[in-house]
């Protein structure tokens, strides 16, 4: 009925895997798998992950395709009716969790989203970033969810009829880190898909450093200033995209964003790579870095 669908790079997913192995072993015997496809990993990780996934599908990518890339492959792989995506990172915390999912699909739904939860505790401070962001703008009930369906779709843990999935892809002009959850979600919207949410979370256990999030945001307004130069959008998408949509409000200020971006950046960055976080501030610096590249000729 549905195909654990595990995109990896450079990540060791023993725990992840051994923890739904042991979950398919509570539920109806074939009635879950696991697919595993590597994109183009460090050996050191597709060592041990290649020795753990001997009993599962497990395929290693020759290069890099990227995140959308990917995930677009899975379909091609899967016999079962159903998809379930899992970032490589999380942690399933939840004993039932599957069996939570496989009672989903008794109700034929589309795509079900089961959301995204952070540790309670905050980290050392070199990782508060991401773990603030995510803990005031992510981890969100299925109540609150519900409200606005697309907007709150998440690609990290998602279950998807694999017919759907293989006619609604991720867009592969997307390259890298960025937007490609977002871009994904508005195309099942114009597609008249259903989208479901429920409370079924997996634990972001990837924490990046203050650092390597800000280089990350760096990539993913990179992605969005592509996006928009390409023409392959409508202007409903920029209502779509919270950032693009408050944007084209300020625009006629372009140049003063940009030289206040240009006087304060430094000491925002120096505020957040040392863990001083200060959300407001990290939405001025993802203004002011779309600005200045959508600038650059």
């Amino acid at each position: 009925m549905i195909s654990i669908c595990i995109p990896v790079f450079n990540f060791n997913i023993t725990s992840l895997h051994n923890r739904l192995m042991a979950q398919m072993n509570e539920v109806k015997k074939d009635s879950c798998d696991i697919i595993v496809i590597d994109d183009h990993s460090e050996e050191e990780f597709r060592k041990v992950n290649r020795e753990i996934c001997k009993d599962n599908v497990y395929v290693e990518l020759e290069k890099n395709k990227g995140r959308s890339g990917i995930r677009n492959m899975f379909s091609g792989l899967s016999s079962k009716k159903y998809l379930l995506f899992i970032d490589c990172d999380s942690i399933v915390e939840n004993p039932l969790f599957l069996k939570k999912y496989l009672g989903c699909i008794e109700q034929a739904p589309q795509v079900v989203c089961g959301g995204s939860i952070y540790t309670k505790d905050p980290p050392e401070r070199e990782r508060m970033l991401r773990w603030k962001y995510g803990t005031s703008r992510e981890s969100k009930p299925a109540d609150i969810r519900i409200k606005d369906p697309y907007r709150s779709f998440m690609a990290n843990n998602f279950l998807i009829e694999r017919d759907i999935s293989g006619k609604i892809r991720f867009d592969e002009r997307l390259k890298g880190y960025g937007y490609e959850d977002t871009l994904f979600s508005y195309s099942l919207r114009k597609a008249g898909v259903r989208i479901e949410h429920i409370d079924n979370p997996v634990v972001n256990g990837g924490l990046e450093t203050n650092a390597d999030y800000l280089a990350r945001t760096d990539e993913a307004m990179s992605n969005l200033v592509e996006m928009m130069r390409s023409g392959n959008y409508n202007d409903e998408i920029t209502e779509y995209i919270s950032l693009l949509a408050f944007y084209k409000k300020v625009k006629k200020y372009e140049k003063s964003i940009s030289f206040a971006f240009s006087l304060f950046r430094p000491a925002i960055v120096n505020m957040l790579s040392r863990g001083y976080v200060n959300l407001r501030l990290y939405d001025f610096y993802k203004l002011g870095t779309f600005n200045h590249l959508l600038l650059i000729p």
